[in-house]
């Protein structure tokens, strides 16, 4: 039988571990973090057998170097090809493969029959029930009041007095929801603890000691507040909903550059998305490219001198052309250097050698969203790329950028910092500025502590691993 099944497409499963183990398909890899990785490795491959409507061959590589060559079908059943000489590459031990989903598809068989006649069956003509996601046990809550902000360090526009404030973990920081009606911290005791705006607890779980900063991001469609750890991405949807949990292959780690999380793997400069609630690999890395960023299910991925591509599982790869800026000597960009949700930069050479033209880009069609003055070629390296999350302004080192309009500004020696609502924090030599794109910047002596972010209509801020919920000043 096994000449029969062409060898198209070449199927390799190596086990790592316990619970690791990769998978490539005509070279595509398909990272698997389970349980049971073997179980794991022949569903993903028996259901691209059941995409060519027939079984496939494969080559299992076991974590001590023994391999197997198998036929794999599209309904999970697995054969052993015998060699020539009727040993494996083990030294002719019997492979565990076949035997190990033998048993699991036996098991299957058996206990689905057990659950239609115990269960499914009498139950056929009952109403339907509805049923609601488990929720959140009530927890003690953290101690919430208000008080008084040091004079000297209030940022413009508010006032001494903090209409809340609440004890955050050493090290942490808070997150704030986009239309800025919740806070996200972690408190001292392990738990994650969500606010309205005016501080009221909205809802509280616990949480890994290792656990990071909270951050509010996008999975399979939905803002969610998430956190990390070491090994397990925790998201919660909101409304006193239980979390989701999400094993990491060991030494991956996540990072919220975009949209949505992207899970980078140790060693192998591959990534990993969200989609459907479980991490698929980022398939079809075009050679020499950097994956920059996640978008829902999709990654940003960049190379050296454009283009963009977007990729994402089970879809074609789609490549986007980084717009010429007027100026530019070249039909690509001399290097493309960052990217942020909805933008990435680079730059591009002029008939100066000494100069290149910062720009803009969407990563959505690649047009021109704002083009900076030429400038030199080492400074614009040293440029730090401070967006709005709300995609009304941002800062480019120098280049100050109205994302409404579009229209820029030049300032020169600024290096921004962050920003909050319509101001842009930033230092000029050894002091600190707010700034808005076309208007006067105003020195702040002494420097404030720089708010996170706003909710409601308050600023904040922490210090000294305390939150302050600065309130407005009157107008």
């Amino acid at each position: 039988m096994a000449d029969k099944i062409p060898s198209w497409p070449k199927v390799t499963i190596r086990l790592y571990d316990d619970h690791n183990a990769e998978v490539k398909i005509a070279g595509r890899s398909h990272p698997v973090n389970h349980h049971d990785p073997r179980q794991a490795a022949i569903q993903l491959v028996s259901e691209r057998a059941a995409q060519l409507g027939r079984a496939v061959k494969a080559t299992a590589v076991e974590s001590d170097g023994a391999s197997w060559p198998l036929i794999i079908h599209p309904d999970g059943q697995v054969e052993a090809i015998e060699a020539d000489s009727g040993r494996g590459r083990n030294g002719g031990q019997k492979p565990i493969w076949p035997i190990i989903v033998a048993m699991v598809v036996g098991c299957v068989l058996v206990i689905g029959t057990i659950v239609f006649v115990a269960v499914i069956k009498p139950n056929l003509h009952k109403k339907p029930t509805v049923t609601a996601s488990p929720l959140l046990p009530s927890l003690p809550g953290p101690s919430v009041r208000s008080d008084e902000f040091s004079p000297g360090n209030v940022p413009p526009g508010f006032t001494t007095h903090a209409g809340w404030t609440v004890n955050i973990a050493a090290g942490t920081s808070p997150a704030i929801k986009p239309d800025g009606t919740e806070v996200a911290i972690l408190t001292t005791d392990g738990k994650i603890a969500v606010f309205d705006a005016n501080g009221k607890v909205l809802w509280q779980d616990q949480v890994p000691k290792d656990a990071e900063s909270p951050v509010y991001t996008t999975i399979d469609g939905k803002l969610v507040v998430a956190i990390a750890t070491q090994d397990t991405l925790f998201y919660w949807a909101g409304g006193g909903a239980e979390a989701k949990k999400v094993g990491l292959p060991d030494g991956a780690k996540v990072q919220f550059f975009g949209k949505s999380p992207l899970i980078t793997l140790s060693g192998t400069g591959g990534a990993m998305v969200m989609s459907g609630g479980e991490l698929k690999a980022v398939p079809n890395q075009p050679r020499l490219s950097t994956i920059l960023l996640a978008e829902g299910d999709r990654a940003l991925i960049s190379q050296f001198k454009g283009p963009f591509f977007w990729s994402a599982p089970d879809k074609p790869l789609q490549t986007i052309v980084p717009q010429k800026p007027g100026g530019a000597i070249a039909d690509k960009p001399q290097q493309v250097l960052s990217a942020s949700p909805d933008y990435a930069l680079a730059i591009w050479p002029t008939k100066d050698p000494e100069k290149v033209i910062p720009t803009v880009h969407s990563t959505a069609s690649g047009k021109v969203v704002a083009v900076c003055q030429p400038s030199s070629s080492s400074d614009v390296q040293s440029w730090d790329w401070v967006p709005d999350p709300n995609r009304k302004m941002a800062a480019w080192g120098e280049c100050l950028i109205n994302l409404a309009k579009p229209r820029i500004v030049m300032l020169q020696d600024f290096h921004p910092l962050s920003i909050t609502g319509t101001l842009i924090y930033g230092t000029m030599g050894s002091k600190m500025y707010a700034v808005t794109p076309g208007r006067p910047q105003h020195p702040l002596d002494p420097a404030p502590t720089r708010p996170w972010g706003i909710a409601g209509n308050h600023a904040i801020v922490v210090f000294d691993s305390v939150l302050y919920a600065l309130n407005p000043a009157p107008r």
